[in-house]
């Protein structure tokens, strides 16, 4: 399957409209609700399969931010053979108290793996906290990145947004 047919794919299975508000505050008449698309594993795999492609070449683990970076990186992880990390919102209150659980962050080179990305918010917030467990970040990867702005804005934190989709092509596929 090609990128367009993926595009095609995500739109059909993921696109619903209404009124939503973003965890960023901005209020949307459309919505990717990425747990249909994460929920089907032919198309899960297709996704991976694309983001896989966007890991810099010196990461030594994948870092699933919750909840949707989860499965996606969980997918990747077994394409790829690298490592997955599974980070909560916040530490856990019990038992470990991890922020991360699975491979171990600390010292490593690490590829923080999202769903979709509007501003960028939850990356920042835990992007920070993995770093201050010691993990090495400069990468983010995600699906679908529906503003064009949260590159610049994950640029002030040191980070590079590499996304496989755009809400933008995605819509443009769906146009044509």
């Amino acid at each position: 399957m090609n990128k367009e047919d993926i595009a095609r794919r995500i739109y059909e299975t993921a696109h619903i409209t209404g009124t939503f508000t973003l965890r960023s505050g901005q209020v949307s008449n459309e919505y990717f609700d990425k747990y249909l698309f994460e929920a089907q594993p032919a198309l899960l795999r297709e996704i991976a399969d694309v983001m896989r492609g966007l890991i810099p070449a010196e990461s030594e683990v994948l870092a699933g931010l919750e909840m949707g970076g989860i499965p996606i990186a969980t997918a990747i992880s077994l394409a790829s053979g690298m490592p997955a990390a599974f980070v909560r919102k916040q530490a856990k209150q019990y038992g470990t108290c991890k922020l991360a659980e699975g491979a171990d962050v600390r010292g490593k080179r690490v590829c923080v793996v999202e769903d979709v990305v509007t501003t960028g918010g939850q990356i920042i917030e835990s992007v920070r906290e993995l770093r201050e467990r010691g993990a090495v970040i400069s990468v983010v990867i995600c699906a679908i990145q529906r503003n064009p702005a949260a590159t610049e804005i994950l640029a002030k934190e040191g980070l590079e947004l590499r996304s496989a989709f755009t809400m933008e092509y995605i819509k443009s596929v769906m146009n044509n």
